[in-house]
């Protein structure tokens, strides 16, 4: 979910509580014991609670919908507004917060990010009325919004270079462990005969959450605080200056694109495809998820072991081919609708689609913090941060236009046209960066 020009940024510098480590054997050969070992301890706790901070989140992400219609009564097209609504809001708050963070630090603007989500679960355990779910969902939305490009920040602050991409992806793999349990268990506790149950989970998500909080404000109280004042000039560039750096454009059209092909169709444009095309059963698509989730959690540090060290906009076009074979596999089921094939290309096409994600996640947040200094690095992760929500915004209006036209394979060739277009991004956002910032770190 990172954005960020030729300069290093000042990572361990005063304020940011902490200091990135220096590369170590260990780390050189990237072993799971290395990797920890190399973490600075404000980096050992944050990681430590990523799991259990995500596991409520993923107990309520795939109940939202049907709590709202089949408990709480509300219509459906009204309840798809509501969560539509989440990103509108976040991509409001996203670039004031962005420079918030700038002002007064990434660890406060973190802990305002997560109040408001632990406010929105409880809005959203008792609401029954629409105003009421509004209030609810615009907290969700000001969560978000305020936390990603905060978090990104923060984490930026306390690690660099090669374990900077690293902690990303084991943070991005430990993230979708907590949402994958959180959904298993969900899926048992719920029942639309018992609204308790869906109230349950919902407050146990704003306890999760209450985890990070308690850390940010106990022990890593000092982390990511107010940057020192500037001594010789305004403190950081402004969006609009931000936004002249070629490199900044590039990746910034490059997080756009992959969110409109990747995670933008994941919540509309792949599951009305599995069902109208390939005319398979919602519990495959529920198996395609799981699948897709393990593969994130088994391959994610192997991944890491293998592009480490090799740039990072090549990686990135690794990601191009996996997905590029992953929707061409999805749209193949088309022809052998409803059999077992079907199934079978589905829940593949999720396998492939999982093993892309554990190359995004390592790439573009590491190489936006890179680019940024600890002045504007709040602003550089906001732009990601909004270029990511605009393509999960126009993926499923997209996505709908076609499929609801039977345009099936239309919608699979746009798809395939824009990974063309995100491959071309990165060999141009190559030439703009330096190899550190690319991910290639002296021996």
């Amino acid at each position: 979910m990172s954005d960020a020009t030729s300069a290093p940024p000042e990572a361990g510098g005063p304020g940011t509580g902490g200091s990135a480590a220096p590369a170590s054997p260990d780390q050189a050969r990237l072993t799971l014991r290395g990797f920890w070992t190399a973490l600075p301890p404000a980096g050992r706790w944050l990681l430590s609670t990523t799991a259990i901070s995500t596991l409520g989140r993923g107990m309520v992400l795939p109940f939202t919908v049907i709590y709202m219609h089949e408990v709480r009564g509300i219509d459906l097209d009204v309840a798809g507004l509501l969560m539509g609504l989440i990103a509108g809001v976040a991509v409001l708050v996203t670039a004031p917060m962005g420079v918030v963070t700038d002002r007064l630090g990434a660890r406060p603007v973190v802990v305002l990010g997560l109040l408001a989500q632990v406010l929105g679960a409880v809005v959203m355990a008792f609401a029954t009325t629409v105003p009421a779910f509004v209030v609810a969902v615009a907290l969700l939305g000001v969560s978000f919004g305020v936390g990603w490009p905060a978090f990104n920040a923060m984490i930026a602050s306390l690690v660099e270079g090669r374990l900077r991409t690293q902690y990303f992806g084991v943070n991005f793999a430990l993230v979708n462990l907590g949402i994958g349990v959180g959904g298993v268990v969900s899926g048992f506790l719920t029942d639309v005969e018992r609204p308790g149950t869906f109230t349950t989970i919902f407050l146990v998500d704003a306890a999760c959450v209450l985890v990070p909080v308690a850390l940010l404000l106990g022990p890593l109280r000092t982390v990511a605080g107010r940057p020192p004042p500037a001594e010789d000039g305004p403190r950081g560039a402004d969006y609009l200056s931000i936004l002249r750096r070629p490199a900044v454009l590039w990746i910034t059209a490059l997080t756009f694109l992959s969110s409109f092909v990747g995670y933008g169709q994941m919540e509309a444009g792949f599951p009305a495809f599995a069902r109208q095309v390939s005319e398979v059963s919602t519990r495959t698509i529920g198996l395609a998820f799981a699948a897709n989730t393990a593969v994130i959690v088994l391959m994610q540090f192997l991944v890491l072991r293998r592009i480490d060290g090799h740039r990072r906009t090549r990686v990135f076009l690794g990601l191009v081919v996996l997905w590029a074979v992953a929707w061409l596999l999805l749209g193949s089921t088309g022809l052998v609708a409803g059999a077992l094939a079907a199934t079978a290309g589905v829940i593949v096409f999720h396998v492939f689609f999982g093993l892309g994600e554990t190359m995004l996640q390592p790439t573009v947040p590491a190489i936006v913090n890179d680019l940024a200094s600890d002045r504007d690095r709040g602003r550089y992760n906001a732009v990601s941060a909004m270029a990511f929500q605009l393509g999960a915004i126009t993926a499923p209006v997209a996505a709908g236009l076609l499929l609801d036209r039977r345009l099936g394979g239309v919608f699979v060739g746009v798809l395939l046209v824009c990974l063309g277009l995100v491959a071309g991004l990165a060999l141009l956002l190559e030439r703009q960066i330096t190899p550190e910032v690319n991910g290639v770190t002296p021996r």
